[in-house]
């Protein structure tokens, strides 16, 4: 969902943008219509998130799936060598697959999983926590890094099942990188505590189709030759995000939203607005006997909700879940049904979804509730 007032504002300049008698998807990126709205961009973004002239920011394509290839080349891939049959990064020798550095990394789910398939191609990876033992519903506690790291990486808010790490682990001198795509300006982030952060913009800032990577500068430039130069974080810093056409519209829109988000207070504000919408779902849960979460209370995301019917017959309880579906986009609740990797339903309540939108859900859940035979027993 995306606030309504940046959606009217796009609107209203389709056709015009800033009486520049164009779209903005019409717009040259180096024309001097474009570069002011990038400019005002990245200065909304450094205000709200407080980022100092230590990092830079960067605009980029892929989401944040391509990070998870492009963050090891730039931090932890080695140097070519030399190899029967050719040449592969790094030689025959070294820490990793391809004699990359080593890099930490905490496994709370899904993205965090595909996060150390892709750093494995180019560095080895040592998974220090996971919470896979318990179906990834807990944030574990994050061990201190060895110290000869490239990076420690960690997945700040886990989409698929709904947990959000409830403190910044402490990494010392190792660079702390984190994806925060999903909860980017959810609440207030310390950004002096990260060596690289980096988000795709469609849960929280815009469109889907833009990357912002939020990175210190001293990190810059550590990429091995080899590395492609779209892959580079050095030529996009250099070129100003405008190494080849950025995704213009999608910075526009991500402007439009940070502006919203400023007029509302900021990320402290949101925070706030945030903690009583998830607050007035959870609260419903642990009273409800139809429903539950299967998340950590310590652990609970407040962007995504994941709720399980108690019913433990696999049949029944799929049929509960296609009839709340089902009856939910009906009331005009949508997207509610869960990942396709872990089931059940899930709601998504992001920067732009109001508190009266999260009150008509749970208004719905009551009376679903109150409409079906409850009687089973526990799941729980």
């Amino acid at each position: 969902m995306l606030p309504l007032p940046a959606l009217e504002t796009a609107a209203a300049e389709m056709c015009d943008a800033g009486g520049s008698g164009q779209s903005v998807m019409e717009m040259s990126h180096r024309s001097k219509d474009f570069r002011p709205i990038i400019e005002k961009t990245e200065g909304l973004l450094r205000e709200l998130m407080g980022i100092s002239g230590d990092y830079s920011v960067l605009f980029l394509q892929g989401g944040a799936s391509l990070q998870f290839a492009m963050l090891p080349l730039n931090l932890a891939a080695g140097e070519v060598g030399t190899c029967s049959g050719g040449t592969h990064p790094g030689g025959e020798n070294g820490g990793g697959v391809f004699g990359g550095k080593r890099i930490a990394l905490a496994d709370t789910g899904i993205w965090a999983k595909k996060a150390a398939g892709e750093a494995a191609k180019y560095a080895a990876v040592d998974i220090v926590c996971s919470s896979k033992d318990k179906n990834y519903t807990y944030i574990p506690a994050a061990p201190a890094p060895k110290g000869d790291e490239a990076y420690y990486h960690i997945t700040w808010n886990n989409t698929i099942v709904g947990t959000k790490w409830p403190s910044i682990p402490d990494t010392g001198n190792v660079p702390l990188a984190a994806d925060i795509s999903s909860a980017i300006l959810s609440e207030t982030l310390d950004v002096s505590r990260f060596g690289v952060l980096y988000a795709g913009a469609q849960k929280n800032l815009g469109p889907a189709g833009t990357t912002v990577v939020i990175i210190k500068k001293s990190l810059i430039g550590a990429a091995p030759s080899w590395v492609p130069a779209m892959l580079r974080y050095d030529i996009h810093d250099r070129e100003g995000s405008m190494y080849n056409t950025p995704p213009c519209y999608g910075i526009y829109i991500i402007g439009l939203v940070l502006q919203w988000l400023k007029d509302r207070g900021g990320p402290e504000a949101m925070g706030k607005i945030n903690r009583e919408k998830a607050a007035l779902v959870y609260d419903y849960l642990e009273e409800s006997k139809m429903f539950y979460s299967p998340v950590d209370k310590n652990s609970r995301s407040l962007m995504n909700i994941p709720f399980i019917p108690r019913e433990q017959d696999p049949e029944k309880r799929a049929a509960v879940e296609k009839r709340f579906v089902s009856e939910a986009a009906a009331a005009g609740l949508l997207n509610l049904a869960g990942h396709r990797l872990v089931g059940g339903m899930r709601a998504s309540i992001y920067n732009a979804m109001p508190v009266e939108g999260v009150k008509a859900l749970v208004e719905f859940m009551e009376k679903f509730e109150r409409s079906q035979d409850v009687s089973y027993t526990d799941a729980e």
